[in-house]
């Protein structure tokens, strides 16, 4: 299973679904907090094109929020 990178922000609610998601189903995963992290904000908007979060990147491939299905196949390594 891939590793997921999330950026969030302590009081968005989706961004703590997906954290109890992977925890629930042992996903190894690296946050960042974009409220604290300047640069990491920075990087995510490059990226994404987004301010909003949160922002999921496996390999590759980016989601934009708690998309739970497309979540599941791209740590499968499916493509969407």
């Amino acid at each position: 299973m891939q590793k997921a990178f999330i950026y969030t922000t302590p009081t968005c609610h989706f961004c703590q679904l997906a954290k109890v998601y992977f925890k629930e189903n042992n996903v190894e995963y690296e946050e960042f907090n974009v409220a604290a992290d300047t640069e990491k904000r920075t990087e995510m908007i490059q990226k994404s094109g987004q301010m909003g979060v949160p922002v999921i990147q496996i390999g590759n491939n980016l989601v934009i929020g708690f998309n739970k299905p497309v979540i599941e196949k791209l740590l499968k390594g499916e493509a969407v």
